[in-house]
């Protein structure tokens, strides 16, 4: 799709039309003038576009239709196994690092972990890694780049990582060192607002509206997005919300003060507290919730006082922005439903303008979210863009022997190890 100067219009008709396809395919052209509001010449245009760039595919057979003329032959994003773009992604975390293959409707259609013993997680060694994933996933489908995420103060313009305490990282240029030792496209950005963006493009619809995603690993952010664009702030320095007061927490923080989320309510913090009350050998938020799900109250005990603490903080969020959904990433609460319950318990008692449970929500993706949304780093700018945003697919680092078999459907994927940094 080659723009021409100027051609602002083009290319937001591109988008209007890739975004009907993705909430509403597989569509005829008809159908997708009838839904964005675009002119069939102006729909016909850009559809020709998308499906020379690989974006858009005609479906094998015409849609059922009445009466004459010619039949209406269903479009839809190019998802297939032969031919159909992929973006990689990298989330990369404290104890480990994921990586991800996902199809344009953000399905994980292949992932691995890294794990980054004694700290070991220098680039280099996730990019060498990684490398080997991507050449023992390749099917031989167009591969657009690379989405990487990962927590603290990131700049996506000029892709570096401007402060990470946790991994020692600072004015890291990420996306120079990842591009070179891959020889791919690459996007970097905050975990939180990946998450956000991924909740736009492929979550709940009421997420276009507005709202607020509050994460909970061993990095604590939050991110805040508004008819369909997540904000980034001067510095994109937007969503820290480590020192965010915790109402009723004692906890004591490294800055000096008590009541931190950062201190109450962090994997890090939970781990240690779980270690010390001899719940658990290791200062591990998974195993802390396998012990739960074994059946250890004491596990539990821990799980509920951790969400309820979340809750309370998510009460402060919900009442400063009022969205029309709140999402919550949290181990716990992504794999159980009664720990999403009592965070939503914990922030309705606090809150004064959220009544809704329904409103506070685990990620659409489950244990996906992840890999997904250091995918839809690379994704979300090419739904908004796609001749600008779309980096042009190279083929994969190099065929497999046997690489394995993708699987569209992430609820039937292989379950990774849960981790969400």
């Amino acid at each position: 799709m080659t723009r021409m100067p100027g051609d602002g219009r083009g290319a937001a008709n591109a988008a209007a039309v890739l975004r009907t396809v993705l909430d509403h395919g597989p569509v005829a052209r008809s159908g997708i003038s009838a839904l964005c509001g675009l002119s069939p010449a102006a729909v016909s245009r850009q559809a020709t576009g998308l499906l020379r760039a690989g974006l858009l595919r005609e479906l094998p057979g015409p849609s059922a239709h009445s009466g004459s003329g010619r039949p209406r032959v269903p479009l839809d994003l190019h998802t297939g196994a032969v031919g159909g773009p992929v973006a990689a992604g990298l989330h990369i975390g404290v104890p480990s690092s994921t990586f991800s293959l996902v199809d344009l409707r953000g399905r994980t259609l292949a992932r691995r972990s890294l794990p980054h013993h004694a700290g070991r997680n220098d680039p280099a060694r996730i990019a060498a890694a990684l490398r080997d994933f991507l050449r023992d996933s390749d099917t031989g489908r167009p591969l657009l780049g690379l989405g990487a995420a990962l927590g603290g103060w990131v700049r996506p313009d000029t892709g570096t990582v401007v402060r990470h305490p946790a991994l020692d990282w600072h004015d890291r240029p990420l996306a120079d060192e990842l591009g070179a030792a891959l020889g791919l496209p690459v996007r970097v950005d905050n975990h939180a607002r990946a998450v956000a963006a991924a909740e736009v493009l492929f979550g709940h619809p009421a997420a276009r509206r507005s709202l607020v995603h509050l994460f909970i690993g061993n990095v604590v952010d939050a991110a805040f997005g508004i008819e369909g664009t997540v904000h980034q702030g001067p510095g994109s320095a937007a969503g820290d919300v480590a020192h965010l007061p915790v109402p009723g927490s004692g906890a004591a923080c490294a800055c000096g003060r008590t009541g931190c989320l950062q201190a109450a309510a962090s994997d890090t913090a939970l781990g240690a507290e779980a270690v010390r009350r001899g719940i658990v050998p290791d200062p591990s938020v998974a195993l802390l919730a396998d012990a739960a799900a074994a059946g250890d109250p004491r596990a539990d005990r821990l799980l509920r006082e951790r969400a309820r603490d979340v809750g309370r903080a998510a009460a402060l969020l919900l009442d400063v922005f009022n969205p029309a959904v709140m999402v919550v990433t949290e181990l716990s609460s992504v794999l159980n439903d009664a720990y999403l319950d009592e965070i939503r318990t914990a922030a309705l008692e606090r809150s004064r303008v959220c009544d809704d449970p329904a409103r506070i929500v685990a990620p659409h993706a489950g244990p996906a979210v992840l890999p997904q949304a250091a995918a839809t780093v690379l994704l979300a700018p090419l739904f908004r863009d796609p001749a600008g945003g779309s980096p042009a697919p190279t083929t994969g680092p190099g065929p497999a022997p046997t690489p394995p078999s993708p699987h569209p459907d992430p609820t039937t994927a292989p379950p990774p190890t849960p981790q969400l940094i």
